[in-house]
């Protein structure tokens, strides 16, 4: 005779992805195994109170002190834990920085190994097999996909994000930033330019260029 796998909990999971993390949750909610509010609080905590503000004072801080962008780029572990960043999924951090000649990206091959206490939670198309393929194999292609388009002498190199190690992203800063301070800057600064699938924005009535070599 055939199994029976109706009892089994991914029989009863739906197809999109969405509805299938929900459907896991009620399941394993309803066995006793998770409570549902620690995981809100979970959620809520990488999302709203660590988030990608983390990941952009640093940089803010970094575009406004040289000694500072001089020690975390050396060494960027004991740096970020002075500032209290560090723990689960934000050991062994490496931070690499745009110039005018190299641009960086980060993907994880394998999984979706990503620096959770600077960045909070990975965005869905970082964990997607789409990315973490064509990141790899054709870097410029993506980029152009998120809307960024190089110069042709700007050479793209992909770090692969692991256990052993993860990347966080020095954007280059904003031209007609000079005169901000670190709360402004890091306005400037979005997740994505820490993965390196974007630029640091522009500020308000800027142009949207860069200040060569001083990110």
């Amino acid at each position: 005779m055939p199994h029976d796998h109706s009892d089994h909990p991914h029989a009863l999971l739906p197809s999109d992805p969405a509805l299938r993390v929900k459907a896991l949750e009620t399941i394993l909610t309803r066995k006793g195994l998770i409570d549902p509010a620690a995981l809100d609080e979970i959620i809520d905590t990488y999302q709203n109170k660590i988030g990608p503000q983390n990941g952009a004072r640093v940089i803010a801080r970094a575009w406004s002190d040289p000694a500072f962008k001089k020690a975390i780029l050396a060494d960027a572990d004991p740096v970020l834990a002075e500032l209290g960043y560090y723990g689960r999924q934000g050991e062994h951090m490496v931070v690499v920085e745009n110039t005018p000649t190299q641009h960086n990206m980060v993907v994880c091959t394998l999984c979706s190994c990503y620096p959770w206490p600077l960045l909070g939670i990975p965005p869905g198309w970082y964990k997607s097999d789409a990315y973490r393929a064509r990141a790899v194999r054709e870097p410029r292609k993506v980029l152009a996909d998120f809307g960024v388009t190089l110069p042709a002498e700007t050479a793209v190199r992909v770090w692969d994000s692991t256990a052993e190690v993860r990347y966080l992203v020095l954007p280059m800063r904003p031209a007609g930033s000079e005169d901000l301070d670190e709360d402004a800057l890091a306005a400037l600064v979005s997740r994505d330019s820490m993965i390196g699938t974007a630029l640091a924005s522009a500020p308000s009535g800027g142009s949207g260029s860069i200040i060569g070599g001083s990110s």
